[in-house]
């Protein structure tokens, strides 16, 4: 049975929580492969509205495996707040339909503090994160001093993580002018929450190898976008971990042949949250009213999201980078209406013509966007099942976009219901 891995082919914010859930309706395992409670899905199910972080979409589906795994930053806080919050909307949460990677690092208070502090401290050089910790515990993984889920089962462990721990980040908080940590008040937290932790913990590898060879369908769910990817996008206004699709192998323990179909989720426009080099921007009317009739808040910051016309150059570049098998289309019926839509096709930066996103942050400052103009349509396409359903004016604009970032088109959707897609290639397909 073939597997697909979901990614983000934008800023983020493109309409993945509809898409994975109409995917893990058919998948037996869902998985998150990297990313921690910075991400936002929002899931619309019957009158029911579910606002996830941190869980797999899959989580609210009866019968189905959510799996967090080991290139997730886990925040245990935020996890349970968000268990008792989806429970609470009558989802069975349990060590039965979730599993965490034993590897998986957590993220800790003292992570929050350090990234709120740093980006008081930088002023105007701010790179606008979330300040909810992902960063700092993605540096602390990386820099082989991270406490794992693994290590609260065992005390003299935990102490000696707890030492490597404090003794690097008292420094950094003595130059930031905060307080030491308090190490008793951190290991009792550690350890209250350590037995409720623990019963979730799983040599997740294992779990999806054996998913794997008895042919289970497997849905890995990335988070964020490809253009907040901490080697591919706007560094340094990007996220900590790795976004692209080669990640679902690593930050689950599978190999990259475990991966047959790559859907990249894409906007029929473009938006961004935060800081950082955005081409195709609009401060105008246009701007405005994708913003309005989008809905553009993020789910987890309820920042207002920054809104443009579609960039074909940036999508096209994503999808090259992530193997993007087939692309699903969001978001079209915020289009309706318009006269005239606009798609970058390409750039210009000091008369030089560019068909990609240079690396250099000073190139990029200076892009002017070269667009193509088409006609919109004034019917709906709010809703739309079939190809039937939609305008002409509407299919030219979708076709356009399949031949700029060449990748064709595998699912269309219409609105926030999950039913209301268009499938044109079944990505569990074989």
């Amino acid at each position: 049975m073939a597997n697909v891995v979901v990614v983000g082919a934008q800023w983020g914010d493109e309409g993945k929580g509809k898409i994975v859930d109409w995917l893990s309706e058919r998948a037996d395992v869902i998985a998150r492969f990297q990313g921690g409670h910075n991400a936002g899905h929002t899931l619309v199910i019957g009158n029911t509205v579910f606002k996830l972080s941190l869980l797999p979409s899959g989580i609210v589906r009866e019968g189905k495996l959510a799996v967090i795994g080991n290139g997730v930053v886990l925040d245990p806080w935020a996890l349970f707040s968000e268990i008792d919050k989806i429970s609470a909307q009558g989802v069975s949460i349990s060590t039965e339909n979730l599993m965490i990677a034993e590897n998986v690092p957590l993220i800790l208070p003292l992570h929050q503090d350090l990234d709120q502090l740093r980006e008081a401290a930088a002023g105007k050089a701010k790179i606008g994160t979330t300040g909810r910790g992902i960063g700092p515990a993605y540096e602390d993984k990386v820099g082989r001093r991270a406490i794992r889920l693994a290590d609260l089962g065992d005390e003299e462990t935990l102490d000696a993580r707890l030492d490597r721990l404090l003794a690097h980040h008292d420094a950094l908080r003595q130059g930031l002018g905060a307080e030491p940590i308090d190490r008793a008040e951190l290991k009792a937290k550690l350890q209250e929450i350590a037995p409720r932790l623990l019963a979730y913990a799983q040599p997740v590898w294992k779990v999806m190898a054996e998913a794997r060879k008895s042919g289970k369908r497997i849905l890995f769910e990335g988070a964020q976008g490809s253009l907040l990817d901490i080697d591919f996008g706007t560094y340094p206004y990007v996220t900590s971990s790795t976004t692209m699709s080669g990640m679902a192998a690593t930050g689950t323990g599978m190999g990259p042949g475990a991966v047959d179909f790559v859907l990249g989720i894409v906007k029929a426009y473009t938006t961004r949250v935060g800081e950082g080099p955005f081409p195709t921007e609009l401060h105008d009317e246009d701007g405005q009213r994708l913003g309005e009739r989008g809905h553009e808040f993020g789910t987890v910051t309820g920042r207002q999201r920054r809104c443009g016309w579609f960039d074909a150059v940036l999508v096209r570049q994503t999808c090259a980078i992530s193997g993007v098998s087939g692309i699903a289309l969001t978001k079209l019926d915020v289009l309706d209406g318009f006269k005239k839509l606009k798609i970058c096709v390409g750039y210009e930066i000091d008369g030089q013509h560019y068909d990609y996103l240079p690396t250099a942050a000073a190139l990029q400052s200076r892009v002017t966007p070269v667009y193509e103009e088409m006609d919109g349509w004034q019917g709906s396409t709010s809703g739309a099942r079939s190809w039937a359903d939609l305008p002409a004016e509407a299919i030219k604009y979708v076709r356009r976009v399949e031949e700029l970032i060449q990748c064709p088109v595998a699912l269309l959707s219409t609105s926030p219901e999950r039913d209301d897609t268009i499938l044109v290639t079944d990505p569990f397909s074989d």
